[in-house]
């Protein structure tokens, strides 16, 4: 097929109209510093999120937080939670111990290496990362150690919240992302649970290559089996944003007497807990096409959904950083990220402004081992069409 280049620098103006098709089996020409700046808006926008959210999380569960409900936000906020309630960013400082092995043993590092890895790191850990957890120490190791016949928690977010970073190492390689979750996925999650981040993965993959929220959203779909209580969901969701376009409450409250019973994680059986990922993807989803890429709209509606209510925001903002860059980021937010961005998150040796290159590194890596080229400042890649 003949590759045709297209310039990121000059995509159009970011939209939300359903309009901006993918043309599969193309190359795609990136420059090093848009490349750099999708990268900063990926990693702050997690950071941000997952800060705002922070004072909700699971305190609305099955509840919608009402829009004249505050939530704070200060110029040193995240430096704050850097030294008050690190745990906090679990969503973060997870996906850097995966970078950290993969810096260290490359990115075809073994599933085992992850997963002693975060089995033996000093941080707690909950649900199905902490069953996970329990299972490695005790000799059973992926992809058994995820599977629900030895994690009853398989179901749950966890790895959902934790593959931002397999996205961001693949540009517009959606199957590619596929893979590296199958590794790594597996460790703690399967099931609907695993296609959370699968999910996720490919919405990042594909941020780098469109600006198109509902192309995105759709197309990253297709990675998902359609028979799944997953896509089901997550279809929901796109039904009824359609259906109620100018009212995201009128699409959750749809969404949840369809989709919020939980079955699978135990504290969340026959109660209003529901830490389950296709639930809490679909209030990430809704952020994302209910926010029309304003930052701060897409951020706080995944917040104000409730359950995992900073996870959610810091997945939503992540992947609209990707599309839209750091520079697109509201300056209001960005003195709080400035005052930490020097601090090592919790448990690594990483901080933000030193990920940003260690993503790019390792994005070089996948780039060139799946047929794609780097010419100086240039980036070429070639835009995978997903693979359920």
């Amino acid at each position: 097929m003949k590759k045709v280049l297209i310039n990121i620098i000059l995509l159009f103006t970011f939209s939300i109209s359903g309009m901006a098709q993918i043309e599969y089996g193309k190359t795609v020409e990136i420059s090093k510093e848009v490349l750099l700046d999708k990268i900063k808006g990926g990693w702050a926008g997690q950071t941000i999120g997952c800060t705002y959210g922070g004072p909700t999380e699971f305190k609305y569960r099955g509840a919608i937080i009402h829009e004249k409900t505050p939530i704070i936000w200060y110029d040193d906020y995240c430096k704050d939670i850097f030294t008050e309630d690190p745990g906090l960013y679990d969503d973060v400082y997870m996906d850097l111990t995966f970078l950290e092995v993969m810096q260290k043993e490359g990115i075809n590092a073994p599933a085992e290496s992850f997963a002693k890895a975060f089995a033996n790191a000093d941080y707690k850990l909950w649900h199905a990362n902490q069953a996970a957890r329990y299972n490695i120490l005790h000799g059973i190791m992926p992809p058994a150690s995820g599977h629900w016949k030895n994690n009853p928690h398989a179901d749950d977010i966890d790895f959902q919240i934790e593959a931002d970073f397999i996205g961001m190492i693949c540009p517009g390689m959606v199957n590619t992302a596929s893979d590296f979750s199958d590794k790594i996925g597996h460790i703690m999650n399967y099931g609907d649970g695993w296609y959370g981040g699968v999910y996720m993965g490919a919405m990042y993959a594909l941020a780098y290559v469109n600006n198109d929220i509902y192309t995105i959203v759709t197309e990253a779909l297709k990675t998902i089996p359609e028979q799944s209580k997953f896509h089901r969901c997550i279809t929901d969701v796109i039904k009824y944003w359609k259906q109620y376009p100018d009212d995201w409450r009128k699409c959750w409250l749809e969404i949840e007497n369809r989709h919020a019973f939980e079955i699978g994680c135990p504290e969340g059986v026959f109660n209003a807990f529901n830490i389950d990922a296709t639930i809490n993807a679909a209030y990430c989803v809704m952020g994302l096409l209910y926010g029309n890429g304003d930052f701060f709209k897409t951020m706080d509606i995944a917040t104000r959904c409730g359950q995992d209510s900073d996870c959610n925001p810091a997945t939503a903002a992540g992947i609209l950083g990707v599309i839209q860059g750091y520079k697109a980021i509201p300056e209001y937010w960005k003195p709080a990220l400035e005052r930490c961005e020097n601090i090592k998150f919790p448990y690594t040796d990483i901080s933000l402004s030193s990920v940003y290159d260690i993503n790019l590194k390792l994005l070089s890596d996948v780039l060139k081992a799946n047929g794609g080229k780097i010419k100086g400042d240039k980036y070429y890649t070639t835009i995978q069409k997903p693979k359920t």
